[in-house]
């Protein structure tokens, strides 16, 4: 009987201590609530308005952007980059690529698609938030 509760309790210890971890992919970059609504096909937003485009807006941490890959899936990411986002000089911005966001104060690279990163000094990927899209209103929030 002794023995099963060693085991169980060592089995749950690390589970807890996981579970724990408040936003274990982001331990620097602060939670911002996030949720707003953008009409893509507006011409407003007129770089959204094709597959490959983007738009800057407010909001989040360092402000957020968002692509559009097709039709139907758009993706935002916050604009912090999570090696410096506290530097007040640091933002991402879109890569003449197209397909990356580079920091302007470390040199990061992140892709668009996940957020992954693909060089520099950041560890972590960027913080993503949902898209929701109708085909007629996008909704980007967390």
């Amino acid at each position: 009987m002794v023995k099963r509760r060693i085991i169980i309790v060592a089995l749950l210890v690390p589970m807890l201590f996981i579970m724990s971890c408040d936003d274990i992919n982001h331990p620097t970059i602060p939670y911002k609530k996030v949720d707003f609504i953008i009409y893509p096909n507006d011409v407003m937003y007129y770089r959204l308005n094709t597959y490959g485009g983007y738009e800057y807006f407010t909001g989040g941490v360092n402000g957020i952007v968002v692509y559009r890959l097709d039709e139907w899936s758009f993706y935002a990411f916050d604009r912090a980059c999570s090696y410096d986002w506290e530097n007040p000089d640091s933002w991402l911005w879109m890569h003449p690529n197209g397909i990356m966001l580079i920091d302007s104060c470390c040199g990061s690279i992140f892709n668009i698609l996940d957020g992954s990163v693909v060089s520099g000094p950041a560890r972590y990927e960027l913080r993503q938030y949902y898209t929701r899209y109708d085909g007629w209103q996008l909704r980007v929030y967390n």
